[in-house]
């Protein structure tokens, strides 16, 4: 266990980076995060759904590249494609299910830039 003095001293320094109400623009000043529950609800939507957009694609890509390769026979080929297939269909239907567009699962990422 830490020394309490420690973390004391380690709350300080924070406190002292965070910007007091004379540091912050008038315009930013009384803004509240909103947890608003639809909100909150689709942005963890969100969030899950593009995981698991990020996921499908390079599930597909790698598809791609093992039917290159000659690795599977083509019952294995078929059943991969029609797997596949649903999922784009489950994405599609709880992205509209959350009301979001198809952008809408692209983040960005900044200087990365988008994330698919």
């Amino acid at each position: 266990m830490q020394n309490p003095q420690v973390e004391l001293a380690a709350l300080r320094d924070f406190a002292k980076l965070m910007p007091n109400n004379a540091d912050v623009p008038q315009a930013q000043q009384g803004r509240r995060l909103n947890l608003n529950q639809d909100q909150v609800k689709n942005g963890l939507g969100q969030l899950v759904l593009t995981v698991i957009k990020l996921l499908h694609e390079l599930m597909e890509r790698q598809a791609i590249r093992r039917v290159d390769a000659g690795s599977l026979t083509d019952a294995e080929i078929e059943a991969l494609g029609t797997t596949l297939m649903q999922q784009s269909e489950e994405i599609d239907r709880l992205r509209k299910e959350f009301n979001l567009e198809k952008e809408d699962l692209n983040l960005d990422l900044g200087p990365l830039g988008k994330l698919l």
